[in-house]
């Protein structure tokens, strides 16, 4: 059912007209005794889901009982992020994920499904896994909050991505990663649908359609140098989802006039500490970069490959060489193949041979690490010095003679070119 639906190209939201939808909803609910916020962790902080979890703070108080940031695989959230990105909600409610050892299992996916939507690439069956707190029959609303935009993994994010691999288990998180990977990142990106869409769905209406969930969705994109509100939509089904994605790729889907042949991203050091979220420079601009492109990364904070130190030893070990060394590497190694998100995120980080991706790192990066990934190293402070990233626009400029795209955060969006996007 769709509780809420607003939002167009045109609109901008207000905080205190998303706070009024917020109220008019949960009045209809009446009251609730025990709630659940399931809100992204702060590498979504221009999702605007941060705000809306303290609306529901203002909304139910003490009945807001927990938080459970959707952490995926990332590290557990700091105090001050947490003080940043909730404001006026007790840090005492938040809850941490552990996307290994805090989860149930509550069914599991048949191989014969994942060999139809995979169009007969992979053969093994998926344990569905969510935190056991979803299965606490105490709550009675459980609040799943975050921004539609486009994904490399599941073609569109949130939803019931939020669900089993935010707060999901390792079995789904490897194994559906390695579904889109093996399917083919650009036919999936921008697209509601697709495998790993099919797989989640199969299993929230398999396995868990009697929790009380309900998905509060945002549609977000900048606006003279802002971020803005453009859609909401709160409701416990695809057709909220599918409503938010249709008002996502008009917002966050910028069709470029011609191939990119150099593309400079910039990656915001409050939220870009490791390729594992950095490399949506990779995923995001691929399907506008032209062959031969060189894609350059400014990444002043960059500390680390993997989130995860397990992912991180074993990014640094087989590196972003493309598919068919990954897939020959997960073949061979037993460890690969107990972490196939950590081989589906190789293959998503490489060019395949395609275009340069050069990252520009701080000091928390060095060359020889840098360069041992595959990738090629960038003087960030050179860079810097020769383009001023502060003074450009999103999109074409031209510095010195020399045409360039910029992208100032490559979370918010999808680029791409005709060309490459069928």
């Amino acid at each position: 059912m769709l509780y809420y639906e607003r939002g167009s190209r045109e609109d901008v939201i207000s905080p205190q007209e998303v706070r009024d939808a917020l109220r008019g909803v949960f009045d209809g609910f009446g009251p609730r005794k025990r709630v659940l916020a399931i809100p992204p962790d702060f590498t979504r902080l221009n999702s605007y889901a941060g705000e809306i979890t303290s609306m529901v703070q203002d909304y139910y108080g003490e009945a807001l009982t927990d938080v459970l940031p959707a952490l995926g695989t990332h590290t557990a959230m700091t105090g001050d992020q947490i003080r940043t990105m909730f404001r006026g909600v007790p840090e005492s409610k938040f809850r941490v994920h552990d996307w290994r050892n805090g989860v149930e299992t509550v069914g599991k996916v048949p191989a014969s499904y994942i060999e139809e939507v995979s169009e007969g690439r992979l053969h093994y069956g998926m344990k569905a896994q969510v935190n056991r707190m979803l299965l606490d029959p105490s709550f009675d609303l459980m609040l799943s909050i975050g921004q539609v935009v486009p994904h490399e993994v599941a073609g569109m994010a949130n939803y019931t991505k939020n669900i089993f691999v935010g707060v999901g288990g390792s079995d789904f998180i490897n194994k559906s990663h390695f579904i889109g990977a093996s399917y083919g990142l650009e036919r999936i990106m921008g697209r509601a649908g697709g495998p790993v869409r099919e797989v989640f769905e199969y299993a929230r209406t398999r396995f868990i359609p009697d929790l009380p969930i309900i998905y509060v969705l945002t549609v977000r994109a900048k606006e003279n140098g802002e971020m803005v509100t453009k859609g909401l939509f709160i409701g416990d089904d695809f057709e909220c989802f599918r409503k938010a994605c249709e008002l996502s790729l008009e917002t966050n889907f910028i069709m470029v006039e011609k191939p990119i042949r150099k593309c400079l991203v910039w990656l915001d050091p409050a939220e870009f500490k490791s390729t594992w979220l950095g490399n949506k420079a990779v995923y995001r601009t691929r399907m506008a970069l032209a062959d031969g492109a060189e894609l350059i990364i400014l990444a002043p904070a960059l500390k680390e490959f993997g989130e995860d130190p397990a992912i991180d030893r074993l990014i640094r070990k087989y590196g972003y060489k493309g598919t068919p060394h990954t897939l020959e590497c997960t073949e061979r190694n037993a460890e690969l193949r107990e972490n196939l998100g950590a081989s589906a995120h190789l293959i998503h980080g490489s060019s395949e041979g395609r275009f340069s991706i050069t990252y520009a790192p701080g000091p928390g990066m060095s060359k020889e690490e840098i360069e041992g990934v595959g990738y090629c190293w960038g003087d960030l402070e050179a860079l810097i010095s020769k383009y001023y990233p502060d003074t450009l626009q999103d999109g074409w400029n031209v510095v010195d003679g020399e045409e360039i795209y910029f992208i100032s955060n490559p979370a918010l969006g999808l680029w791409a070119h005709r060309s490459r996007f069928v």
